[in-house]
């Protein structure tokens, strides 16, 4: 059905862009096969409406023009619909490049790649190549979570959605009503962030938790949605990036590396095991669990309850 919907879309515009007169529906609807297939008048009245509305959402420029006797005629002149030319430098190319292989890993991959040959077409220069620029470099944001694609495109259109979520303390799921405002990438893990609408406050998710598929609702966002250098401060917030406090923890000797590159004093302790002074943020008991048994927390107090409680939750599965 896609694959039809596509192919009747690109006739549709070829013909509005091929003439130079106005054509009529009659003309149209002789010219497209898919047209001549409708079963009635209405249904390719209906289909036809559709089908324009979606090419001007798409940015074609379609004119409606009324001859002398009064019939209707439709077109899209080429001045009308043709783009600037497109320059870039070679700071410019090398970025998209490089956001082209961000994505290598993830969904986007294709759009990615295809987005750089049409600019490639459209009079990139031809002495820079935007996929070896800053060669050195070879970033990745892995994207594993199936809940990625929907969220990114919930972002994308505004609109809100449900899914099932469950918390590192808890040992079944909850259903969340979620306005989602942007995802952000931290410690090599995705975080939605957005408003919660059960809870009426802003809430940051870890995609990794999200159970069971991402549905969307047509309803409209209720609340503001801030600007990206906010919500990217509150996902540093919650994914741990501000500490205000310290905390003690011993740690395994020859284990926990990021742990160890974060420590503002190492000790040793013997038998196998160091004593760490960390930054102690929102976040960090989430962050503890992941190194399992190479961990001990010794203060401060609740955090240690944190992770206590989280371990016990994993273990109930």
């Amino acid at each position: 059905m896609a694959i039809a919907k596509a192919e009747r879309l690109m006739n549709l515009a070829l013909c509005l862009l091929g003439t130079r007169r106005p054509l009529s529906k009659r003309e149209l609807r002789e010219s497209i096969e898919a047209y001549l297939e409708a079963g009635s008048d209405d249904s390719f009245n209906r289909m036809f409406e559709r089908d324009k509305d979606d090419l001007r959402e798409l940015g074609l420029v379609i004119e409606t023009v009324e001859n002398l006797d009064g019939e209707v005629g439709y077109l899209a002149r080429r001045d009308s619909n043709r783009l600037p030319p497109i320059t870039l430098d070679a700071e410019e190319a090398a970025a998209l490049g490089l956001a082209a292989k961000v994505w290598q890993q993830a969904r986007l991959a294709g759009a990615a790649s295809g987005a750089l040959q049409k600019l490639r077409a459209a009079g990139l220069p031809e002495d820079v190549d935007p996929y070896e620029a800053h060669g050195a470099l070879e970033p990745r944001i892995p994207v594993h979570e199936a809940a990625f694609e929907p969220l990114m495109l919930a972002c994308r259109d505004r609109r809100p959605v449900v899914f099932d979520y469950r918390k590192g303390t808890a040992a079944h799921p909850e259903t969340r009503h979620v306005e989602p405002w942007a995802l952000e990438c931290w410690r090599g893990h995705w975080y939605l962030a957005g408003w919660d609408r059960d809870r009426g406050a802003e809430r940051v998710f870890r995609l990794s938790r999200i159970t069971g598929k991402v549905r969307t609702r047509g309803a409209g966002f209720t609340a503001p949605v801030p600007d990206v250098v906010t919500v990217r401060e509150t996902v540093a917030s919650w994914a741990g990036e501000t500490a205000d406090r310290s905390a003690r923890i011993r740690l395994r000797a020859g284990a926990g590396y990021p742990l160890r590159v974060k420590a503002t004093s190492v000790r040793e302790l013997g038998d196998g095991w160091d004593e760490l002074e960390i930054p102690y943020g929102h976040g960090l008991d989430a962050w503890l669990v992941e190194f399992g048994p190479d961990v001990v927390v010794l203060e401060p107090a609740e955090l240690r309850a944190d992770v206590v409680d989280r371990l016990r939750a994993v273990a109930k599965g």
